[in-house]
């Protein structure tokens, strides 16, 4: 079988800086291909190549005659002026799509309907644009899909979603994502964008993983410390308790051998006394403590306990109130009513999902040792330079303007500023955004000898069961709810809610089958009101002369018009 896209030979670069060279690839239909590599080594420059935006100085990229290609772009547009209708479906009546099963699964699923069809798409938030840019592309029914970090902006239930309808979805698929349980949940293959190169894997993230580590071994390469985080990866993946991680399909006699001597990655029990010296019995204590935003409550009556060493992830759907209940914990905000107790000995860092603290005046080797000059970690002390070199910024990048960092390269530079403080208590707001998966693996690293309490607020599944002991959740009502069994009892929770609130539903509007027997009756009287409309504008048009006759027809189209218009406004109300 022909591959539906061929990439042959293809070298790219930008200036001096060769980006691919000599790279050749093919994309069979049924491929799920998720696409890794660190930021900068040219994984979106190869999916622009691949779908035709971008193309290559030498060799050739050749698609399959007729072959279709719907794409997300990391920062793609919307059209301004738009509606999140006319994006997503066009202009179309909505009885033509409305009807369509796999468009109302889309927008099912990317709860668009709540967003509101009819809202004007830029006054969306981020997420509920990047949701709209999705379903714009699921939609489309593509041949090959093509989606360069779909996930960021989505909460865990919307990835949650995302990644079951990939999976059954048919047709080619091409993923660039930092987020790793996706990867493992959606890919069948793995290419890794590293060295002007495109290697090749079979399987997932927990399989990519693992034939790194051999091919590193193998190597005998002298990168040391890289070979021991892939090790240490892999050793959590493979340890990693049922409850917290989709046990890995990788081969366990190959995967046992590399990990016999790797350590657990951390030990909470010896953590927690740590923290506990240095911080004392009380950390956070949140007594009854409701918070308002407008006409919303996010907290309603919350009362929380957070202690040394402890290492809490929270989860929970967009808007649900996450970031305002870190910035209550670091003193930004205060509650409408109740109290937030800080113990006397915290001394907190806290990174925000804007990363706006940062000196844009300074150099990066400035920015770093304007906090400090010195610093030890993991019981060696380093230099201004050598802590980051830790944080991957080496030679003369040391030297760049803060204000022409990246996304990635920022949030690395605060997590590196934060940490230098020498903070007993860490509160990270989305830390995971922007940052490529090895700068992951060596944040995580981090965190696991790191003595002090933490509390996260991500929807990166894979860093929350990582580095937290425990989660909880803000569910949208106001309450915050302790998850024993983590993200798998959160979203068991979610779908409960909606299952809840869709029988309430089915409950108001009758007997369901009723309903659908209705919903068919509507969609014929609504095509039998169409095609009398078409033959009613044919008979305006030939009896153009006779005055009494158009009259007459005028009065008839106009009362076949209102009919349809009441029927399609009965068919949106029971379809929904």
């Amino acid at each position: 079988m022909a591959n539906l896209v061929n990439v042959e030979n293809v070298t790219k670069a930008y200036g001096t800086t060769t980006v691919l060279d000599s790279v050749s690839l093919g994309i069979a239909d049924g491929d799920r291909i998720g696409v890794v590599g660190r930021n900068g080594d040219g994984k979106t420059t190869l999916l622009r190549m691949i779908t035709g935006a971008e193309p290559p100085d030498s060799g050739r990229v050749t698609r399959t005659g007729g072959v279709r290609v719907a794409t997300v772009e990391q920062r793609g547009h919307l059209p301004a002026g738009s509606s999140v209708r006319s994006v997503v479906v066009g202009d179309g009546a909505e009885h033509e799509w409305a009807g369509d099963a796999a468009v109302r699964e889309v927008l099912s699923g990317l709860g668009l309907a709540e967003v509101g069809l009819d809202a004007d798409v830029a006054r969306l938030s981020g997420g509920e644009r990047r949701r709209v840019a999705l379903a714009r592309a699921l939609v489309q029914q593509a041949q090959l899909l093509v989606l360069d970090e779909p996930t960021n902006h989505l909460d865990v239930e919307g990835i949650t979603w995302l990644a079951s309808y990939l999976v059954a979805r048919r047709g080619a698929l091409l993923v660039v994502t930092h987020d790793r349980w996706f990867l493992d949940a959606v890919c069948s293959r793995t290419w890794e964008v590293t060295g002007q190169s495109v290697l090749q894997y079979q399987g997932g993230y927990a399989a990519y993983v693992l034939a790194r580590a051999e091919r590193v071994k193998q190597a005998d390469t002298s990168e040391a410390r890289r070979q021991n985080l892939l090790r240490k990866e892999l050793a959590w993946l493979r340890r990693g308790p049922p409850a917290r991680t989709t046990k890995p399909k990788f081969r366990i006699d190959a995967a046992e051998a590399l990990i016999a001597d790797v350590p657990e990655p951390r030990s909470s029990v010896e953590l927690r006394s740590l923290a506990q010296r240095r911080l004392g019995r009380s950390v956070y204590d949140v007594e009854d403590v409701t918070m308002k935003v407008g006409d919303r409550t996010l907290l309603d009556h919350v009362t929380w306990h957070v202690g040394p060493g402890d290492r809490v992830g929270i989860i929970g759907v967009n808007g649900s109130g996450k970031t305002h209940l870190l910035r209550l914990l670091a003193g930004e905000l205060a509650p409408t009513s109740g109290t937030v107790k800080i113990g006397q000995t915290v001394h907190a860092s806290h990174l925000s999902q804007e990363v706006t603290e940062l000196p844009g005046n300074l150099r990066l080797l400035e920015a770093v040792q304007e906090v400090r000059t010195t610093a030890t970690l993991d019981g060696t002390e380093l230099s201004a330079t050598q802590l980051a070199e830790r944080f991957g910024f080496t030679g003369d990048k040391q030297w760049t303007p803060v204000s022409d960092l990246s996304g990635g390269e920022r949030r690395r530079l605060q997590l590196l500023r934060l940490l230098l403080v020498q903070p007993n208590v860490l509160l990270l707001d989305e830390p995971t955004n922007d940052l490529d998966i090895d700068t992951l693996a060596a944040l995580e690293d981090l965190l696991d000898s790191w003595p002090g309490t933490l509390v996260v607020v991500s929807h990166d599944r894979y860093l929350i069961e990582r580095v937290c002991d425990t989660t909880v959740a803000l569910l949208g009502d106001g309450s915050l709810a302790a998850l024993p069994g983590g993200v798998d009892e959160y979203l068991t929770r979610r779908a409960a809610a909606g299952a809840a609130v869709s029988a309430e539903r089915r409950e108001r509007k009758g007997d369901s089958r009723a309903a659908r027997k209705e919903l068919v009756r509507l969609e014929r009287q609504i095509g039998q009101l169409d095609r009398r409309e078409a033959t009613l504008h044919d008979q305006l048009a030939t009896s153009a002369t006779d005055f009494t006759r158009v009259s007459e027809l005028n009065a008839e189209l106009r009362a076949v018009v209102a009919e349809r218009e009441a029927a399609e406004h009965a068919w949106l109300e029971l379809s929904s």
